[in-house]
């Protein structure tokens, strides 16, 4: 009988996951959103089986999870622990790509307890950065310095942002808000968002800014590694409107008067960016990730470069930032339910996984098969 999975969310990244698990056979595949009109098109073009439903709620969450042997989830991150420890609470194995702002390791005893394995930020960045990034340190030990860029860019620019979210916008803005953290000297520094931008010259590509995000997560505590950051890539200029808004306080959850009318400020902003930053069904983009280690002791010191550039899928209508998040998810969920990646029960950040090294190889494989190339360089 075929295991049964239901992934949580219909937007790109999510149907790109649900996809590719159908089209691996072997497993029936069922979608649940709260968006009706995304749920048809995906049961008239691949034949999936749908559910409707608010996820935002907790108690549907659970109800839904109850029916199936894995549960993968590809929400947005405000909802993203809620949604994990509701999966976790009617004991299924979850995978799981939401940038949320808690450590899902809180959830670490509950999922014992229950007795289920969770993977969680298995998407590009974070996910295959941390994977990356722990293989450096394992090669080159003892590492000294770790640092990887990440973007998702159209190929159209377009003033006067150049910029459309690749995944929820509402997620986007978190990364340009939430205080990043990085480490210096063997201790975790933080700075805001948006801090010490540089330019950076990426092959393929052009000229781009990086800026520092809170993109490093469990690697701040997982891997021992004295310096450690992770910057964000965007067209240059972007980051400086961006922060001329947040600084402004266009950003901020509290209420202001409009014309009697009590608005949270930051979900005015929120309204008149997300028409702007909306990508097209037709839009052109790419996503670029470099990865880089530097280590093995100073008589013996080497750096490894490893970098991915892919772009929009246009024969099958996916973008590069649904393929090179979705693709991960999707091969980690496949591997759970066959049960050649084997997990304790816990909450597993990506970077353990490197310990099951049958299955990074494995991984890479895979992505590779999609078209997702990941190249290195040792020097």
């Amino acid at each position: 009988m075929a295991k049964r999975v239901i992934v949580l969310g219909a937007g790109r990244v999510g149907r790109v996951i649900a996809r590719d698990l159908l089209e691996g056979q072997g497993l029936e595949v069922t979608v649940a959103d709260a968006r009706a009109q995304h749920l048809w098109s995906l049961a008239e073009r691949h034949g999936f089986k749908t559910i409707c439903e608010d996820l935002s709620v907790p108690a549907n969450v659970r109800r839904i999870a109850a029916d199936f042997d894995l549960v993968v989830g590809a929400l947005p991150g405000s909802i993203g622990f809620q949604t994990m420890d509701a999966v976790i609470a009617v004991k299924k194995p979850y995978v799981d790509i939401s940038f949320m702002a808690e450590d899902p390791r809180i959830l670490g005893g509950a999922a014992k307890e229950a007795g289920v394995a969770v993977v969680y930020d298995i998407g590009v960045a974070p996910g295959l950065s941390n994977i990356l990034v722990a293989q450096g340190a394992v090669e080159l030990a003892p590492a000294k310095q770790a640092r990887y860029l990440v973007g998702g860019l159209p190929v159209l620019r377009r003033l006067p942002w150049e910029y459309e979210a690749p995944f929820s916008p509402s997620d986007v803005i978190e990364e340009y808000t939430r205080p990043a953290r990085f480490k210096m000297g063997g201790k975790i520094r933080v700075r805001p968002a948006l801090s010490d931008i540089e330019t950076f010259d990426i092959p393929g590509i052009g000229t781009l800014d990086g800026f520092l995000t809170d993109g490093l997560r469990s690697l701040l505590d997982t891997i021992d590694c004295p310096d450690m950051e992770e910057k964000t890539l965007r067209y240059p200029g972007h980051a400086e409107r961006i922060k001329l808004l947040r600084d402004s306080g266009f950003f901020d959850e509290k209420f202001v008067n409009v014309g009697g009318v009590e608005v949270k400020v930051r979900d005015f902003t929120f309204g008149i960016l997300e028409p702007l930053w909306r990508q097209g069904d037709g839009s052109e983009e790419f996503t670029v990730l470099e990865v880089s280690v530097i280590g093995g002791g100073k008589k013996k010191e080497r750096r490894i470069t490893w970098r991915l550039l892919d772009r929009t899928n246009k024969a099958r209508g996916e973008t590069s930032m649904a393929r090179t998040t979705g693709f991960p998810a999707a091969i980690t969920a496949r591997r759970l339910l066959d049960g050649s990646l084997k997990l304790e029960p816990g909450v597993h950040p990506p970077e353990t996984l490197v310990s099951n090294q049958g299955f990074v190889k494995k991984l890479f494989e895979d992505l590779a098969s999609h078209g997702v190339v990941i190249t290195r360089e040792d020097g």
